[in-house]
């Protein structure tokens, strides 16, 4: 008799159970995103191939223009990395009234990772071994985008943030669902007096 894993099992179900109970459409397929900011454009491929219910709630909100004329909120700069944090910020007083008015069924969302060797993400998982991470099919890098964390399993179902070059200390501990392929220069010239005018989806 042949038995399916329980962990192959489980991974077949999840993402598709994460958007039902997210009251997401769950696209299952990579898509092109054009921000419009007051620095210039720039285009970031999500990766809903990989991250299906991460991308899915990203698109809802693009949908829902929840982040026209949103400023980039935080800006982290290093010597050698700048962090550049956007979306609907929870410690702004109408954080929850916005987020009633959007129908967020919750202001988090499952932490999705992905590993080379696995048809499916993994949810509610963090990479507690650094050995780990030479499996993740995606990593920080130049343009990377991920959601912002809202717990120790968790991320935000609105925030998000970009970074400009390579930090593999975070590898494993974020939803990495996209990244830039045209107007890198743009996003590094980004500050915090910077805002988002629209992001639109690619027909």
């Amino acid at each position: 008799m042949f038995f399916v894993p329980a962990c192959s099992f489980k991974n077949e179900i999840d993402s598709n159970y994460y958007c039902q109970k997210l009251k997401l459409t769950c696209l299952k397929g990579n898509k092109i995103v054009y921000f419009k900011t007051s620095k210039g454009d720039f285009e970031v491929k999500l990766l809903g191939k990989d991250y299906p219910v991460t991308v899915s709630n990203f698109l809802e909100n693009i949908d829902n223009n929840i982040y026209k004329n949103k400023k980039f909120y935080k800006i982290i700069n290093y010597p050698q990395i700048k962090f550049i944090q956007g979306g609907v910020n929870p410690e702004n007083e109408f954080y929850i009234q916005q987020n009633q008015t959007l129908n967020k069924t919750s202001a988090s969302i499952p932490l999705e990772i992905k590993f080379k060797e696995e048809i499916k993400p993994r949810y509610n998982y963090q990479i507690k071994n650094p050995n780990e991470t030479k499996n993740l099919i995606n990593t920080f890098e130049s343009g990377s985008i991920a959601m912002v964390k809202s717990g120790k399993k968790k991320s935000s179902s609105t925030e998000f943030f970009f970074v400009t070059s390579k930090i593999p200390e975070l590898d494993g501990r974020y939803s990495i669902f996209g990244k830039i392929t045209k107007g890198l220069d743009v996003l590094k010239k980004i500050n915090k007096e910077d805002y988002i005018k629209a992001v639109q989806i690619s027909n």
